[in-house]
């Protein structure tokens, strides 16, 4: 003989389970027989059981109580096929059958109407749902003494909790046949504990950026080129879980009144969160990820972004001070081709760098990393990157790297690279390097300093010597379009000479971007000058091709 449990809901739909068992309990934790996921259901409610061939109903001092046909169930109580069990908001009806019987529901009708089945995607990321929700009920995750139990014992726990949901929601056939058992069991754990999808693309060495537009829209970049990510969270609540754990280990917060955020993980991988009401559509996560492996000169080579004879005339710049500004758009590879040139600096040279989040990886030695300081909960106790860059004037620095200037820092750096600090190098967004110089205007400007335009044109002709601009093609790749020396002032305007240029040509077959490198035929000043000092230099690298 089985017991045979229908079990109706609110909503009026029933579903049937069946057990070899002769004794089951019915309740809201998930070590019952049949979860009741309600808060109207005590965590043990009631036991069904079968004693002599009759079947009784023993109410387990449950908070809102068990009825039997509108009757409260005080001491064990017989029960039939034709009584109705009240458990909450849900009514039971139980009966014994014979195994030969015993057959499962009957199959849904093929439905008339012409939609498509569930996408077995959207059946996973329901079934995630479902599971984690159950998994929260079962464990309170969020009352656990985290500390104490240790992330070791913390997984296991929840890995053996998570085990046991998912059996029984095989048992009860509530587990698509679409979804992955053990997939499913390690995105629950991963969004429980981890940082849910990401995890798998942090880990995925081909992907460089991952973005996060809505719980549903996870995109990732690969070869310089955006993707829709298989994976994605299976709900605002749990974006949120994730932003809030990366962002609590570093004193930082973020909620309705603090709705944007910047943080690193612990891989120097960089982080931006934004959060509703400023997010529409969701939690918004950007991951910019750290390169573990640093990118050479050759690499840089081999992937077409510039020739070697550019990154030979880069090396030398860097060796003979030169001040280098890196113009270029968003991910067209500054900080890559920054952190490039500045492991050209010398072994016996102090280093300071100054960055909004630490993305560079410096080789040497002599290297004093800083980074600048968001405001805290309160507003208060901001450091930016402007205050560091005048601190780093007073820690004896050989060379500055300033990781990117956006605001009135521009004046101090400058200032910088006027009084000794030759050698010093940094990155900006602009579209060319006539556009960068432009940018560097307006940024002195903004320092709230009153200076004539003339003035500030004379700082910048003298502070920089060379633009190097980056460009991100529409295949992906990225190019080093021009770099070109700035030769000094005539009457009100600064004077620029490209001396190597991209020319693009076109497009390969295969959407490739086509063109070649070439040099303008320019000889830069300082070249002249090592030459007569002695120092050996290619100058066949200058010369213009046809």
């Amino acid at each position: 003989m089985a017991l045979c449990i229908a079990i109706t809901g609110k909503d009026g739909q029933t579903r049937r389970l069946s057990f070899d068992s002769h004794d089951i309990t019915v309740g809201r934790a998930e070590d019952n027989d049949v979860c009741l996921p309600l808060g109207n259901v005590s965590k043990k409610h009631v036991r069904i059981a079968v004693e002599d061939g009759n079947v009784f109903v023993l109410d387990l001092k449950s908070r809102n109580g068990t009825f039997v046909n509108g009757r409260r169930v005080i001491v064990p109580r017989p029960v039939s096929a034709d009584d109705q069990i009240a458990v909450g908001d849900f009514v039971l009806g139980v009966e014994q059958v014979r195994e030969q019987d015993s057959v499962p529901p009957a199959p849904t009708p093929p439905s008339t109407s012409s939609a498509p089945p569930p996408d077995a995607s959207q059946e996973h990321a329901r079934t995630q749902r479902l599971v984690h929700e159950k998994l929260i009920e079962a464990m309170d995750l969020r009352r656990l003494d985290l500390d104490a139990l240790g992330s070791a014992e913390l997984w296991k726990r929840t890995e053996a909790t998570t085990r046991q949901i998912v059996a029984r929601m095989e048992q009860t056939r509530d587990l698509p046949d679409a979804v992955d058992r053990e997939e499913l069991i390690g995105d629950v754990l991963h969004e429980a504990l981890g940082l849910g999808p990401l995890e798998l693309y942090l880990a995925d060495e081909s992907v460089t950026e991952i973005m996060v537009n809505a719980p549903d829209e996870l995109y990732v970049e690969r070869k310089g080129k955006l993707e829709k990510a298989a994976k994605a969270f299976s709900s605002q609540k749990a974006v949120l879980g994730v932003i809030e754990r990366i962002v609590a280990p570093l004193g930082r917060h973020i909620d309705e009144s603090s709705p944007l955020v910047d943080a690193r993980l612990p891989d120097g991988s960089r982080v931006n969160a934004i959060i509703p009401p400023l997010a529409l559509k969701g939690p918004a996560i950007t991951i910019r990820k750290f390169k573990r492996d640093l990118l050479t000169a050759d690499h840089l080579a081999g992937f077409g972004a510039l020739t070697r004879p550019m990154a030979g005339f880069l090396d030398a710049c860097v060796r003979a001070r030169r001040n280098i500004v890196i113009s270029g758009g968003t991910g067209s590879g500054k900080t890559t081709l920054l952190n490039v040139l500045a492991n050209y600096i010398p072994a016996r040279e102090r280093i300071v760098t100054i960055e909004d989040a630490a993305e560079l990886a410096i080789r040497q030695e002599h290297w004093v990393q800083l980074e600048a300081r968001p405001a805290n909960i309160e507003g208060k106790g901001a450091i930016p990157i402007r205050e560091l860059v005048r601190n780093a004037l007073r820690m004896r620095p050989d060379r500055i790297v300033v990781g990117e200037v956006r605001g009135g820092e521009a004046l101090d750096m400058l200032q910088a690279m006027n009084t000794g600090h030759d050698g010093s190098l940094t990155t900006l967004h602009a579209n060319t390097p006539r556009d960068a110089l432009a940018r560097l205007e307006t940024m002195v400007l903004m320092s709230g300093m009153d200076l004539p335009i003339r003035a500030i044109r004379e700082q910048i002709a003298s502070a920089v010597h060379l633009v190097v601009q980056q460009q991100r093609f529409a295949d992906g790749s990225r190019k080093v379009t021009a770099i070109a020396e700035v030769s000094g002032m005539e009457t009100d305007v600064i004077t620029m000479q490209d001396i190597f240029l991209f020319k693009q040509e076109g497009f390969h077959p295969d959407g490739r971007v086509a063109g070649r490198f070439v040099a303008t035929g320019f000889v830069p000043a300082f070249y002249d000058d090592l030459q007569r000092r002695g120092i050996p230099v290619d100058m066949s690298i200058f010369r213009e091709e046809g």
